[in-house]
């Protein structure tokens, strides 16, 4: 699938020190390449929109929070492989289809195209690799029958709806060298039925060897969608089995970061790598980086309360994209926070003022300003602490007629993807 037209990152002389970020599954900020390898390649998967609903304030914060990263790892001269998914067919996909009287193809697609421009607007860099769930069905078959044949995956007689042979994945019996249950989210187990049951699972479902065990494929039902399983029978592909597979075919293992926002952290990414983990016994990424919830005016943003702010409406009320992105950056990633107007106003009179100043900046304080920005940025993705540099620096008097303006202009955009 094509993902969205990629911006032209501009060089600029120098470059961050190595990026250190907080690590979900060790709890403590990780440098992403060793002091001798600073320039190594790096990797990144972050798991991407199920589409509806595109593009709210919480999708925009997480997918702007790994364009930093990104464009921190390419300011130390690291070549990066992206790969993001589309979970392009799921239940809450299907239902809002169904609730629309949309056909969900055609539902899934058109807010597809809406996140790709909103994308481009917010001056992200597009993943490399951009593949949706339907597009993975041939490469994940074959995992979840070796899973079968291994016995760490089970057939389950039918329930209610009559449908028998659904497969799950053992959870107990696949923890191994490489993965345990907890590693990633280090959630103790009350927790991880609560989560479960909230985001996706089905605890109660009967005939499961524990009520944590995730769906790996289900069996078709009249008026969903199924394909071709091969042994498995005709179905679809459960959620996590879908981001483990996708990131396996496209990164190296494991890879640098795994992404998302911190309602991924369990079920999705614990079991993510738990299929990992059972299939080939590799751990599947190194880092586990999670960002904040996002609400409006204190209460939580949500597709079922919809309250929810987007991208496309704010940008069609004729905001700048690029004020935008700058209340993203004025919030630290892993912080909840909520969307106001207040936040919105200071950005741009930000915006307003950094444009001004900037017309007027000397060389050796844009180098000075540029160094400052990248010592923020490779402590955790501190933008905002990086936002107050800048405004620290427009409070000064100009230290010379203009000759750091380009200098800044360019910096502004590699580092922090500011176009101004």
């Amino acid at each position: 699938m094509l993902a969205w037209k990629s911006p032209e990152v501009p060089h600029v002389v120098g470059s961050a020190p190595i990026l250190e970020i907080f690590d979900t599954s060790s709890g403590t900020k990780r440098a992403t390449a060793p002091a001798d390898k600073a320039n190594s390649p790096a990797s990144m998967y972050v798991c991407g929109i199920t589409p509806y609903d595109a593009t709210h304030m919480g999708h925009a914060a997480t997918y702007v929070t790994f364009d930093l990263l990104h464009r921190t790892w390419l300011d130390n001269g690291r070549k990066v492989s992206y790969t993001q998914n589309i979970t392009d067919v799921d239940d809450p996909l299907l239902e809002r289809a169904t609730a629309t009287g949309v056909d969900w193809r055609d539902l899934a697609e058109s807010q597809i195209q809406l996140f790709r421009t909103d994308m481009e607007a917010l001056n992200v860099i597009a993943p490399h690799n951009y593949i949706g769930a339907v597009e993975s069905v041939s490469w994940l078959v074959p995992v979840v029958e070796r899973l079968l044949a291994a016995d760490l995956a089970y057939r389950v007689p039918a329930g209610e709806d009559g449908v028998d042979g659904d497969i799950y994945f053992d959870t107990m019996a696949s923890q191994n060298d490489a993965w345990k249950l907890g590693q990633v989210s280090n959630y103790d187990r009350e927790t991880m039925l609560g989560f479960f049951a909230e985001r996706g699972g089905d605890p109660q479902r009967a005939g499961k060897r524990d009520p944590l065990d995730p769906l790996l494929w289900r069996m078709a039902r009249e008026g969903e969608p199924s394909w071709d399983g091969g042994e498995l029978g005709t179905g679809r592909p459960g959620w996590h089995i879908e981001c483990s597979v996708i990131a396996r075919k496209t990164l190296p293992a494991p890879f640098t970061v795994q992404g998302g926002g911190s309602d991924l952290i369990f079920p999705h990414h614990e079991f993510s790598a738990a299929h990992a983990a059972a299939d080939d016994q590799l751990e599947l990424a190194q880092n586990y980086v999670h960002t904040g919830m996002v609400g409006l005016d204190g209460e939580k943003m949500s597709k079922s309360l919809g309250n929810l702010v987007l991208v496309s409406k704010l940008r069609e009320a004729g905001v700048e994209p690029v004020a935008i992105r700058a209340v993203l950056l004025s919030q630290h990633y892993r912080t909840n926070w909520s969307w106001t107007d207040d936040l919105l106003q200071l950005a741009q009179q930000r915006i307003a003022t950094w444009r001004e100043r900037i017309t007027a900046s000397g060389l050796a304080e844009a180098t000075a300003l540029l160094t400052r920005i990248r010592s923020r940025m490779a402590d955790d993705l501190d933008a905002p602490a990086a936002l107050e540099a800048i405004d620290q620096w427009a409070a000064t008097e100009a230290e010379g007629s203009g000759e750091g303006s380009e200098l800044l202009t360019r910096g502004f955009d590699a580092l922090l993807g500011l176009k101004l």
